[in-house]
C-alpha cells in the first residue's frame, strides 16, 4: 500500500510496487504466470541476455479514467511489437494473450498503485523478455523468462508538455541499416547513452540521430519518434528501416487524418528541417515532446515559439491525452478496460 505518495509530482523514475509477473519459456512451452514480490532475480552467470544480448522490452501505459474505469492503451500493440523484437534475436515469442493477461494482471495486483484520475500521472508497465540458458559460444538460448512490473509515473521530462532544444548527433550512429534499430532490443538504448550525455552536458534535452548510411536524412531521436507539421498542414515522419514503430506516432497519424492533414511517411533530408513550423519527438513515455530548436553543425532550425508548444501538437496532445484518460469517446477502441 502506497504512504504519502504525492502523485501530482511524480517524476518518470522506478518505484517498487507491491509485486510482478513472471513466466518462463522451458522444454519447448510457456509456463503460468507467477506473482512476484522479490525485485531481486537469480541469473546464471552465462545466460545468453548477459553474454550476447538476447533481452528485448516493451514500455505502455494503463490510465485512471474520468468514469472511475483502468484501462490500458494498445497493448495488443505492444504484445505484436516485441514478438517483432523477439523473432529478430532468435528468442521465443511471448503470446499476445500472456502478455495481455500479464499487464491486467500486474495491474490487477497493483492497483492501490495507480494513480486517480486528475493527477496527470498514469501507470507505467514495462514488459521485458530475456534469454536465461548458459553459454560461453554464441547461441541462442533455449530458455527464456518473461517478465512485467508496473509503477506510477510522472512526465518524462519534468516541464511536461513544455519546448526543449535538440541536437543533431554527427558524432555517433543510432542504428546501422538493416540492423536492430527497428526492434526494442536493450542494446539499443546502451548505444544511445553516451551521445545523450554528451548532448545534455552541450544543454540539448534530446538527440536527433541521421541515417547511418548517407548522414543526409532524418531518423529519430534518442527515445523517440520524429514528426513534424508544415505550413500546408501535413504531418510527415520518417521511412526508415532502422526507426523503432512507435505506437504513439501510429496513433497520432490516425488522428492527424481526423483533424485534415495529410500524412506522409517519407525520406525527410535534413535540410527538410527549414520547411516544419512545429516538430514532435514522440512516443509512449513523453506522448509528445515539443522541439523548439534543433542545433546541426553551425545551422539552428526553430519552430514556432521558445515556451509555448505549437498550435497543431498541442490539439494532438490534447486529444490523444484525452482519449487516454476518457475525457474524449473512444472511437477507434484503443482502450482496453479492466473488468
Amino acid at each position: 500500500m502506497p504512504k504519502n505518495v504525492d502523485w501530482k509530482n511524480l517524476e518518470f523514475q522506478y518505484m517498487q510496487t507491491d509485486s510482478y509477473l513472471r513466466a518462463d519459456y522451458r522444454e519447448g512451452t510457456w509456463g503460468d504466470l507467477e506473482l512476484c514480490k522479490d525485485p531481486h532475480l537469480s541469473l546464471h552467470i552465462a545466460a545468453t541476455c548477459l553474454h550476447y544480448g538476447q533481452s528485448c522490452f516493451e514500455g505502455l501505459k494503463a490510465f485512471g479514467r474520468k468514469d472511475g474505469s483502468i484501462a490500458i492503451f494498445r497493448p495488443e500493440e505492444n504484445a505484436r511489437r516485441l514478438i517483432a523484437s523477439a523473432k529478430r534475436l532468435v528468442m521465443e515469442p511471448v503470446p499476445e494473450e500472456l502478455f495481455i493477461e500479464a499487464c491486467k494482471k500486474a495491474l490487477k495486483y497493483n492497483r492501490d498503485w495507480m494513480p486517480p484520475y486528475g493527477t496527470g500521472a498514469s501507470m507505467y508497465l514495462r514488459p521485458i523478455l530475456f534469454g536465461t540458458s548458459p553459454h560461453v559460444g554464441v547461441h541462442a538460448s533455449e530458455e527464456y523468462a518473461f517478465i512485467l512490473l508496473c509503477m506510477p509515473v510522472g512526465p518524462y521530462y519534468r516541464d511536461g508538455f513544455f519546448p526543449v532544444k535538440a541536437m543533431v548527433q554527427e558524432k555517433y550512429d543510432r542504428a546501422a541499416p538493416r540492423g536492430v534499430g527497428n526492434i526494442k532490443a536493450a542494446g539499443n538504448y546502451a548505444a544511445g547513452m553516451l551521445s545523450d550525455m554528451e548532448g545534455h552536458e552541450k544543454g540539448y534535452s534530446i538527440c536527433l540521430y541521421l541515417d547511418a548510411a548517407t548522414r543526409s536524412l532524418v531518423d529519430e531521436f534518442g527515445t523517440s519518434n520524429f514528426f513534424g507539421i508544415t505550413a500546408d498542414n501535413r504531418y510527415v515522419t520518417p521511412e526508415s528501416t532502422s526507426i523503432l514503430r512507435s505506437i504513439t506516432n501510429k496513433s497520432l497519424q490516425t488522428l492527424a487524418a481526423d483533424f485534415g492533414l495529410k500524412v506522409e511517411r517519407r525520406n525527410i533530408k535534413v535540410t527538410d528541417l527549414a520547411n516544419f513550423t512545429e516538430v514532435g519527438a514522440c512516443g509512449t513515455a513523453a506522448v509528445i515532446t515539443p522541439v523548439y530548436s534543433i542545433t546541426h553543425g553551425d545551422k539552428v532550425y526553430k519552430f514556432g515559439k521558445e515556451k509555448e508548444a505549437g498550435p497543431t501538437l498541442t490539439k494532438l496532445y490534447k486529444e490523444l491525452q484525452g482519449i487516454q484518460y476518457g475525457e474524449i469517446a473512444d472511437r477507434y477502441k484503443w482502450m482496453v478496460k479492466l473488468v
